[in-house]
């Protein structure tokens, strides 16, 4: 169908090898109660059904505005940056193809920028949840200040920025291979642009236990280094020595050089710390689920019911007779 109108918000989905996450991640956008969008989904060099799953949603969908874009394999920064490039909407939301948003995600952040225009960004609380159907995690964010964005990541990358701030910052830096929404923001900082946070969880991180989130977690201090000696002009001058030192050596070693300014390993493990404790909740809660699982299993097997249910099993009803009453 052709679409004559240019959509407000553009939904750029970088997309490699997650095929079987991707209809998750646009069906949350379909679902939006604001309608006023465009999807583009940027097929980076997969070598899995990504692109095949991509073209049968924009089938499935005729109505909507749902684009794709191949490319050789780039990373996650190159994907965003061609998806954007070709988006036509005023806003751009990222959202990764393992992700989703909540119905009122581009609602509550759009109605931000509309009504400041002094606020170039729009960013939100999180929901961490995985495939167990465990009730998922909230992690709440500060309010934004440029100030603690130079010390920690208080922003997600699926956040809502006006298209400008993109254009002005030069896109995301595409040898970050991981870090890369932190880079981006400081650098929308350095640009002078502002940021409001809404202190309710409209985006939806899937917790894999892999990804470049645990990249990210470990190579920390390497990260910090490297968006210190991107924006040099925004750290002091110890700051700025200790970035280049550890770029220029092991990075293990050079997390352990007692050269390294304490705010920076502070911040460090407390990051490391974080990221380590939100991962082990839900490896937790996953074993507990499928322990209690089993455990109802057994006890349904033991007693001849089906599980989560009362009636007798087949196999009880095979025999005859019903399992007995406890006592």
């Amino acid at each position: 169908m052709s679409h004559s109108s240019t959509p407000a918000v553009s939904v750029v989905i970088p997309c490699h090898n997650y095929g079987s996450f991707l209809p998750h991640a646009v069906q949350s956008v379909l679902a939006q109660t604001y309608r006023d969008w465009e999807i583009v989904v940027v097929d980076d060099g997969s070598t899995d059904d990504s692109a095949d799953v991509a073209r049968a949603l924009i089938a499935r969908h005729p109505e909507r505005r749902i684009r794709l874009l191949e490319q050789v394999n780039a990373g996650v920064s190159a994907a965003r940056n061609t998806g954007i490039a070709a988006a036509a909407g005023r806003y751009i939301l990222p959202l990764d193809a393992d992700d989703v948003i909540a119905p009122t995600m581009l609602e509550r952040t759009t109605a931000v920028l509309d009504s400041d225009p002094a606020v170039a960004i729009a960013s939100t609380d999180i929901f961490a949840f995985t495939d167990d159907d465990l009730p998922p995690q909230v992690l709440p964010m500060p309010a934004y200040s440029r100030e603690l964005l130079l010390q920690r990541l208080i922003m997600f990358y699926c956040s809502l920025f006006r298209r400008e701030v993109w254009e002005a910052v030069g896109g995301y830096n595409e040898d970050m291979r991981a870090g890369e929404d932190w880079d981006f923001w400081i650098g929308c900082a350095e640009k002078g642009f502002d940021a409001h946070h809404i202190h309710e969880p409209l985006f939806g991180a899937r917790n894999k236990d892999t990804g470049l989130h645990v990249e990210a977690a470990e190579n920390d201090l390497a990260i910090r280094a490297r968006i210190v000696a991107n924006h040099p002009g925004l750290f002091k001058p110890v700051t700025r020595a200790w970035a280049q030192a550890l770029l220029h050596e092991d990075a293990e070693t050079g997390g352990h050089d007692e050269r390294v300014p304490d705010d920076i390993l502070t911040r460090a493990a407390e990051m490391e710390q974080f990221l380590t404790s939100v991962m082990t909740l839900q490896r937790t809660a996953r074993v507990q689920y499928h322990r209690i699982q089993h455990l109802e299993k057994a006890l349904a097997d033991r007693a001849g019911t089906t599980p989560g249910t009362s009636r007798p099993s087949s196999r009880a009803q095979e025999n005859g007779r019903a399992p007995a009453a406890a006592s």
